[in-house]
């Protein structure tokens, strides 16, 4: 689901608020999680994960064209926790089966 396709399943849900207000909604609370995990800290969203972000040390690995070793620096990535309640629901789910 694109971010477009939320907003647009979120305004048939609720007919009642304006679309315009559902993209204000939706960009504040994406931006939150943004601004949030650039300052280093945590989100967690009860039942659905928890967004955190993790240091990855320098490391050195190999180009796949020519072998040819190459070193890869220092950075920080996004790791999601997903929460007890959607994994239970993932795992009963009939779409994964």
């Amino acid at each position: 689901m694109t971010k477009s396709e939320l907003i647009l399943h979120t305004s048939k849900t609720y007919p009642h608020l304006y679309q315009r207000d559902i993209e204000t909604l939706v960009d504040t609370v994406f931006d939150t999680i943004s601004e949030t995990l650039v300052e280093g800290g945590r989100v967690e969203l009860r039942g659905f994960g928890a967004f955190s972000i993790r240091k990855r040390e320098a490391r050195k690995a190999r180009n796949p064209k020519n072998g040819q070793e190459v070193q890869i620096g220092e950075r920080y990535a996004i790791y999601f926790r997903v929460g007890k309640d959607l994994r239970q629901r993932i795992n009963k789910s009939p779409a994964h089966a």
